[in-house]
């Protein structure tokens, strides 16, 4: 193990891939007063980047600013070498293509010193089949983020077969250090753990919309007005422990046990027919009532503002009264 500085010292981060997970990232790192240095092959990436930070800075503005906060301590710089050079952090967000993130993490792994964690975004890969080119695998380490990055305080950390300790635990260290919510997993998990509940309910939803059960707003709406409220007070495990009374999680299993085997879901994933796709992007337009991503996505950002404002003022009152 090198000899770290604190995590506090960490005041450059390269992030490799600015798409919109690598953009909303380095918009995220900006706000908490670091400077980044980006790497991205498209020809038009400087141009994506700088649309990505702008539209994400009046969101993180008024979440609150780190100080020395400037949007524009970031540089685009013209290969991977040059994007990691001087950086005490990697966050890589390349597109989820294995062949392509193995070549990546392996040149990243071998072109950073050896205090340097490199994380990457990945949405599914386990490390351990990301790092099979890296002739030093022990500073790979997966830090999955939720999209908007820059919006949604989620992180899950999770090293492969061949990530030494002390490498999740400072990757853990320093997403919490820079305001971030933390799942350190102990162990590796396809698909992590939000993605694979968030996939639950995805398949559901196709699965009504391919039987004509129930339309793409019908199921927006019965999240958005229904478990959806609860969600960010107390996620789906504590939410059944309220459902039981005062007998807790056990009434609740023991009420409703039997009914878990009833025939509601249908966890296999459904054929994505043409007509399938047809109606999930005709419901999708009309859930969006015609109005352009811009918009869509600041009344987005305006919300889970105001969600995550109102539940830790709740949770603050509820600590000053017990």
């Amino acid at each position: 193990m090198p000899e770290l500085r604190p995590v506090t010292e960490i005041r450059t981060v390269a992030c490799i891939g600015a798409g919109v997970i690598g953009a909303g990232w380095a918009a995220y790192f900006l706000s908490r007063g670091l400077r980044v240095r980006a790497w991205d092959p498209a020809p038009d990436a400087g141009e994506k980047l700088r649309r990505v930070v702008d539209a994400a800075w009046p969101a993180l503005t008024e979440l609150g600013l780190a100080d020395g906060a400037d949007p524009g301590a970031i540089e685009l710089l013209p290969t991977v070498a040059e994007a990691v050079e001087g950086a005490d952090f990697v966050q890589e967000s390349a597109p989820e293509d294995l062949a392509l993130k193995r070549s990546l993490l392996a040149e990243l792994a071998a072109a950073t010193a050896a205090d340097v964690v490199v994380a990457s975004s990945t949405s599914g890969f386990p490390m351990t089949d990301m790092a099979t080119d890296a002739a030093d695998p022990g500073r790979l380490v997966v830090g999955h983020p939720f999209n908007p990055p820059y919006l949604i305080p989620l992180v899950e950390v999770v090293g492969g077969e061949k990530t030494e300790a002390w490498v999740a635990s400072r990757a853990a260290d320093f997403y919490r250090h820079i305001g971030k919510s933390v799942i350190e997993m102990d162990r590796e998990l396809p698909g992590f753990i939000a993605n694979r509940l968030q996939e639950a309910i995805w398949r559901e939803a196709l699965h009504m919309v391919a039987a004509g059960e129930a339309t793409p707003e019908e199921i927006d709406r019965s999240i958005t007005d229904g478990p959806g409220l609860r969600w960010p007070v107390h996620g789906p495990c504590l939410t059944f422990h309220l459902a039981g009374g005062q007998g807790g999680m056990a009434h609740m299993l023991d009420h409703f046990g039997p009914s878990l085997k009833a025939p509601w879901t249908r966890l296999e994933a459904p054929e994505l027919t043409p007509e399938l796709r047809d109606d999930m992007v005709a419901g999708a337009e009309v859930s969006a009532g015609g109005r352009p991503m811009a918009e869509l996505v600041a009344e987005r950002d305006r919300a889970v503002i105001a969600v995550r404002r109102a539940v830790d003022a709740a949770r603050a009152a509820g600590g000053a009264g017990a």
